[in-house]
């Protein structure tokens, strides 16, 4: 059975979308920004809980900063690339929660009133939603250099707050050139899936 998805749209979200190590120079816009939110945001989580932030780092002084905060073999292409995002968990989502979930809004007392709740779901729904931020940038016609490879207390203190866990930082735009390392291997469906 094939899929519904255009086969070129599979290519571009999955098949030939790489992790992308340098960029152009060409700007990425706070429209394409825009769209790729209005885009990802309608991903699930639970409780509808949408706990992802995210911090665009533009300017040359706090992309300084940033950088000083990157593992060394990831600091010249979050440097060069045109649009970095961190992407962090904001602990204190349930706050959102009587909006965002207006039919149950007792969720955010009943199951959200302690932290360590809270942390927990929080990084698990706050990655989803990384996942769907990468591949809407794949949507876009750009590419993503998602990276864990920082001091996430320095990030944390210099670009967040108590209240926010860096999960990633996500270089951002057109493929330049040498962009790709060599595909490495993806494990088989037989070695994945089980049926029981």
């Amino acid at each position: 059975m094939s899929l519904v998805l255009d086969p070129t749209a599979q290519d571009l979200l999955f098949r030939e979308a790489r992790t992308a190590n340098t960029f152009t120079d060409e700007p990425v816009t706070d429209e394409q920004v825009q769209a790729i939110y209005d885009l990802v945001k309608y991903g699930p989580t639970a409780f509808n809980q949408t706990p992802l932030r995210v911090v665009l780092v533009r300017s040359a002084e706090a992309r300084e900063r940033l950088v000083t905060h990157m593992a060394e073999g990831n600091q010249a292409k979050t440097a060069t690339a045109p649009l970095v995002a961190i992407l962090a968990a904001d602990n204190e989502f349930h706050e959102e929660l009587p909006t965002l979930l207006p039919h149950f809004p007792q969720a955010k007392d009943l199951f959200f009133s302690e932290r360590p709740a809270r942390e927990s779901a929080a990084s698990l729904n706050a990655a989803l939603q990384a996942a769907y931020f990468i591949v809407g940038v794949r949507a876009a016609g750009l590419a993503a250099g998602p990276m864990t490879g920082y001091d996430a207390a320095g990030i944390q203190k210099e670009f967040l707050d108590d209240d926010h866990t860096p999960l990633m930082v996500v270089n951002i735009g057109k493929p330049g050139e040498d962009a790709w390392f060599p595909r490495s291997p993806r494990l088989s469906y037989e070695d994945v899936v089980t049926t029981v």
